[in-house]
């Protein structure tokens, strides 16, 4: 008799969801105010940038470094370690220390991107039915653009009211309430049944050439996903970091308006990520949703550069739109393709590798784009670069859908 599997219930999900979404309220938060702390700490455009590369060359590491460990470690001591690092870098952003205390706060929330993708896959494949397993990775993917949407909306408000780096401290307040929360969610969450193990036969010669075959696949797939990863995420910061910086001071947005055009990249990335995640649960093939979400932001990236060239809002919000369907719709597509092919008990790892490429292109990206920004060339330099990127990620999708045509 088959043992009918239970379902958890809408606080796995939103906890799940709010561990992906923690570690980078920050950064988004920063990005959000940038025109505000700027001046207020005297900084230059590529000083700005220097903080999101200080976090997301954090996460980069690691996410190598830690990828092991992570796959040794409970679900709860990983939850604590999310977001009780983040509560304490977001605690450390409000000390009014100046640039280095700053940058030492984006270094840790960094850290605390090191374990979310990791131990949220591996609580998906270990305690979420099959059915559902795709749809919610991305939905909790999608934490990520509801994280965007809260430090864009939230932390200008806040500034307006209590300064930056109250609104921070009011983040640190809301990641320790929701450690809290998570404990009891993750620890009241049982373990799928397991079913009964099938008795190994013995490895022939005729059997070990597809096996080794299949493994080399494996790890083929895990490279490919890191390397695309890696591209995608320089555009996605360049973008993410400067947006609300571009919309100030290129077409006269006020901060929160600025803020505001962050902020409506989220939602659509949120939905975006849930869409694409059900397009994934349906048997779409993951490098076919590469490739278009490559050609969408390549089209995103020109019409920024038309926006600033036009001085049209009505483009940016077009950008804005095109950015958050298509590039950062990248992470879900990724992650499920994780989970289609890698046994839980190596989620950790295979996930880190991917994350760290990942971040490894969003310490690339903010440090570029604001060297770029500052130089004679300004935005207008930015933008093409960022629309080169997005050409050598389509470059990257072709390729994947020819071998997976040739492999089919």
């Amino acid at each position: 008799m088959k043992v009918k599997e239970a379902r958890p219930g809408f606080g796995l999900l939103s906890i799940l969801l709010a561990a992906v979404g923690i570690a980078p309220l920050l950064n988004y938060g920063l990005s959000a105010t940038s025109d505000l702390v700027i001046r207020d700490l005297g900084l230059s455009e590529s000083q700005f940038g220097l903080l999101a590369t200080a976090c997301f060359g954090c996460a980069a590491i690691g996410n190598v470094a830690f990828g092991k460990f992570s796959d040794r470690q409970p679900d709860s001591r990983l939850m604590l370690i999310i977001f009780g690092t983040a509560a304490l870098a977001m605690a450390l952003a409000a000390v009014d220390a100046g640039y280095v205390m700053l940058l030492v706060a984006s270094g840790i929330a960094g850290f605390a991107q090191s374990f979310p993708n990791g131990v949220t896959n591996r609580i998906l494949a270990q305690r979420v039915p099959s059915a559902q397993r795709i749809t919610w990775t991305g939905i909790k993917q999608s934490g990520v653009q509801v994280s965007q949407l809260v430090g864009s909306l939230g932390f200008p408000m806040l500034a307006a009211v209590i300064g930056w780096q109250g609104a921070s401290l009011a983040g640190a307040v809301l990641a320790a309430a929701l450690a809290f929360f998570a404990l009891r969610i993750v620890n009241a969450t049982p373990f799928l049944t397991s079913p009964a193990p099938k008795k190994s036969s013995p490895v022939t010669a005729k059997t070990s050439t597809p096996v080794a075959d299949e493994a080399s696949s494996t790890r083929f797939i895990i490279y490919a996903l890191c390397l695309f990863g890696f591209i995608n995420g320089v555009g996605v910061q360049a973008t993410n970091v400067y947006l609300a910086l571009f919309a100030v001071r290129e077409l006269d947005f006020s901060l929160v308006a600025g803020g505001l055009t962050a902020a409506v990249a989220g939602i659509v990335g949120v939905s975006a990520r849930v869409g694409w995640g059900r397009m994934m649960s349906r048997g779409v093939a993951a490098p076919k949703l590469l490739l278009l979400l490559a050609v969408l932001a390549m089209c995103g990236g020109a019409t920024f550069l038309l926006a600033g060239q036009l001085h049209s809002s009505i483009l940016l919000w077009v950008a804005v739109a095109l950015h958050g369907a298509s590039a950062l719709g990248v992470s879900v597509v990724l992650m499920a393709a994780l989970l289609r092919v890698v046994p839980a008990n190596r989620l950790g790892s295979a996930s880190g590798l991917v994350s760290a490429g990942q971040f490894g292109g969003f310490t690339v990206g903010p440090l570029a784009m604001g060297l770029l920004v500052g130089s004679a060339g300004g935005f207008t330099a930015g933008w093409i670069c960022v629309i080169g990127v997005y050409l050598c990620c389509t470059v990257l999708g072709i390729f994947l859908v020819l071998r997976a045509a040739r492999r089919a």
